[in-house]
């Protein structure tokens, strides 16, 4: 069976104004060896007013001055693109700048319509998105690609195979519905070596725009790994610049390891507790349509530098506990046991959501209480009158944060529990709820989000980490 491998390049990965593509064209060209290869590209980064920006931020932003009835801009669209076409060849520019101006256009449209009416919203917001950001770099890469001798053709988006459901800010993948309008991906994917697509977009049945959320063309990568994976011997590569450790470097400075290895369950518990590895929901998409596809974290500037993700690691190497990670702004939600099964019912089926961890039940006054943990306080605070339809007397508590242990055999760490408690009381900070379960070989500590609480916590825990033994 050929081998194809869906490679995802993150904002961060193609740099500041295209500034590391040399860097991507050199691990496609490496990729497409022994391999097809599926480009995934996000919306690059520019730089304004000295910092590094994502496109899609400057959209964003251009959207809510269209609500304020300033006149939106693509100024600093353009002139990131103007600075990436430097690295097309005078055989393809031409080429590369109808399309530029061809998806600009679009993108133009799309923020003239707010700005009359006042709104940024569902398919506007993610027609200037789309066409401004993830959809025109796919097409700009592929000019790219053709000037560096490698064929390449880019996916357009009348023939796009991601369709989602009506959600149109907050999509969802329609597997059996995208298999229908995979036919001239596939048939590009047979005739090139290399395709280009734009992750973070779909498309309803009905050709209406939408999008994931932020970090979706993580998502992108898994779906499409999904959709290719019984006619070719698939494999999804992340693309990252920097390769996978043990805490956030941005946090722990000192006695970080490599990561080199992940479960499925791991690494969708890292995302979801704030590593950025990937989209955790890209994983939930991957194990719901019952795929089991080897996943790799890829760091690009030293590529020897890679992670291993697979459903089940046949033989654990190194620490058990793999990564100590924290989440700020969670809210904890409290509701009668009886009444809970209808909510987790209706947060899957009718919401699509997950992005939440089911805490130890508690019993108050002889009746027995479940405890929600959301990872996303925001998103119940949008959500508060959907949550307390289910139990009118059901609580919410905000301003919680959360640290956790990652590691499937975690129950082989002696005293780990204790040890680790332990050391989030010496750095000053008070436990409000502490959750540990056997047999998810999981332990979630609460503590209020307040200051860096998260952060001393984390730095605590990890400096514990390599004194504790294990069998």
């Amino acid at each position: 069976m050929t081998g194809l491998i869906v490679a995802k390049f993150g904002g961060s990965a193609i740099g500041p104004n295209g500034e590391t593509i040399p860097k991507v064209i050199q691990r496609i060209t490496n990729l497409k060896t022994d391999s097809k290869v599926i480009a995934v590209f996000s919306a690059p980064l520019t730089m304004h007013e000295g910092k590094k920006r994502s496109l899609t931020d400057v959209i964003l932003e251009q959207g809510r001055n269209a609500e304020n009835e300033i006149k939106p801009s693509l100024d600093i669209v353009k002139s990131t693109y103007q600075k990436i076409l430097d690295m097309v060849d005078e055989k393809n520019k031409e080429n590369c700048i109808k399309t530029v101006g061809f998806h600009l256009e679009k993108a133009q449209n799309a923020l003239d319509e707010a700005f009359e009416s006042k709104e940024f919203a569902n398919e506007v917001r993610s027609k200037a998105l789309a066409f401004s950001g993830e959809i025109l770099m796919s097409h700009v890469m592929t000019h790219i690609l053709r000037s560096n001798g490698i064929n390449a053709e880019a996916v357009e988006y009348d023939d796009w195979p991601i369709i989602t459901d009506n959600n149109i800010e907050f999509t969802n993948f329609l597997a059996s519905e995208s298999r229908g309008k995979m036919g001239k991906a596939a048939e590009l994917v047979e005739k090139n070596d290399v395709v280009t697509i734009g992750g973070f977009i779909g498309k309803t049945a009905d050709g209406i725009t939408t999008t994931y959320e932020r970090g979706g063309s993580d998502r992108t990568a898994a779906d499409l790994g999904i959709l290719f994976h019984k006619k070719y011997e698939s494999s999804i590569d992340f693309e990252k610049d920097s390769s996978v450790v043990s805490a956030d470097p941005k946090i722990v400075d000192s006695d970080l390891r490599e990561v080199i290895q992940l479960s499925y369950n791991e690494a969708r518990l890292s995302g979801m507790f704030g590593m950025k590895i990937l989209d955790p929901i890209a994983i939930k998409e991957i194990v719901e349509n019952g795929v089991d596809i080897p996943i790799r974290i890829t760091n690009m500037k030293y590529p020897e530098k890679i992670t291993t993700i697979k459903r089940n690691l046949k033989e654990q190497k190194g620490h058990p506990i793999k990564i100590v990670t924290g989440k700020e702004n969670c809210a904890i939600f409290r509701i009668e046991t009886s009444a809970i099964q209808k909510l987790l019912t209706s947060l899957e089926k009718d919401k699509h959501y997950s992005e939440f961890i089911i805490l130890s039940p508690f019993t108050k006054d002889g009746i027995e209480f479940s405890r929600i943990l959301f990872l996303d306080a925001d998103y119940v605070k949008r959500n508060e009158k959907y949550l307390l339809g289910f139990d009118s007397l059901a609580t919410i508590t905000y301003n919680r944060g959360v640290i956790t242990l990652i590691g499937d055999q975690m129950w082989r760490v002696q005293q780990v529990a204790s040890r680790t408690s332990a050391k989030i009381g010496e750095s000053g900070l008070n436990i409000l709820n502490m959750d540990a379960q056997e047999e998810t070989s999981r332990i979630i500590i609460v503590v209020e989000d307040a200051e860096d609480n998260i952060a001393k916590a984390i730095k605590a825990i990890h400096q514990e980490i390599s004194k504790i033994n294990f069998d």
